[in-house]
């Protein structure tokens, strides 16, 4: 699986980067990088670490590394939104892993960078796994690799405002239907209103993609996400009983409709988290991505936990 050392992210720290332990000394830091996206790109994750921020100082230390945040729109994560285009990392059971994932790699738009900020450490675990995206991608068997070459397609179902899964006023932060159609058409999605005020999605996406200025090769679907098996098998025999496939809340298959075998599905989560690092969290640390080169997770946590996120283009 890869050659050469094991990747892991750039950790910066007041004495390593020569600056204040300070909100304010990072600020000053990342003013005077010369290329902080050419820095990014390099290292391909970015963790800053004892400059104390706090939920006050946050906000300035985005703008530097975020200038055009994003809002979560086409969102399908559980999240809520406190701030200028800030919102609560999923909002899962604690008990449960968060299988690894490029941000939103199932919409026609997907942000460049994601920023993690750690508002409130857990008692135990809790880390953002991260993994590098090429080395997910060899990490796959060639059968599992040539299957998704055509791409997959992402279907939803999203309800107007009671039932399972979000609601398309949620997922599209609006409850204008005619933005939402706009949103939709420029997206090259198809899509149906239903009789019940539900709006059903279905869109074609690849499964790997080049990264824009490196030019690598990177695994990038959530196919394991929005397929039953990744739940786990008692999980996926539930929901089995419940409804047909066609009618969760999100369903996925290859690119021509044919169905995507649960032991591919497993595959791809196993290994994408076998293959990751963890980072693991104190109060104040700010984690920062380039989400197109390196996919991130959750690992299962006891106590309390905060952690914070932002996108941009």
């Amino acid at each position: 699986m890869g050659n050469g050392p094991q990747w892991a992210p750039l950790e910066i720290d007041p004495a390593g980067a020569g600056a204040e332990a300070t909100p304010d000394g990072l600020a000053r830091h990342l003013r005077g990088l010369a290329d902080l996206e050419g820095l990014l790109t390099r290292e391909k994750a970015l963790v800053f670490r004892g400059f104390g921020i706090g939920p006050g100082e946050l906000d300035p230390v985005l703008d530097l590394l975020l200038p055009n945040r994003l809002a979560y729109v086409h969102g399908n994560s559980p999240r809520t939104k406190v701030g200028k285009n800030v919102y609560t990392s999923t909002e899962y059971p604690p008990k449960y892993t968060i299988s690894m994932h490029n941000e939103m790699s199932y919409a026609h738009r997907w942000p460049a960078r994601l920023a993690f900020y750690c508002e409130r450490a857990p008692e135990t675990g809790g880390a953002t796994p991260v993994v590098d995206g090429t080395r997910w991608l060899e990490a796959l068997d060639a059968e599992v690799r040539d299957a998704f070459a055509a791409g997959v397609r992402y279907n939803q179902n999203l309800h107007d405002g009671l039932g399972l899964g979000k609601s398309w006023q949620d997922t599209f932060e609006t409850g204008d239907r005619a933005d939402v159609e706009a949103y939709l058409k420029e997206s090259g999605a198809e899509w149906e209103w239903r009789p019940d005020g539900g709006l059903r999605v279905s869109q074609l996406r690849p499964a790997t993609v080049e990264h824009p200025v490196t030019g690598d090769e990177v695994w990038f679907n959530q196919a394991d996400q929005w397929h039953a098996a990744g739940l786990g098998d008692e999980t996926a025999a539930a929901l089995a009983k419940i409804m047909p496939a066609a009618d969760l809340p999100q369903s996925v298959t290859y690119a021509d409709g044919s169905p995507i075998p649960p032991e591919h599905v497993v595959q791809v989560r196993d290994r994408g988290l076998a293959a990751a690092v963890d980072v693991g969290w104190r109060a104040g640390d700010l984690l920062l991505i380039d989400n197109v080169l390196v996919g991130h997770g959750r690992r299962p946590f006891t106590g309390p936990r905060r952690v914070l996120v932002a996108m941009s283009d």
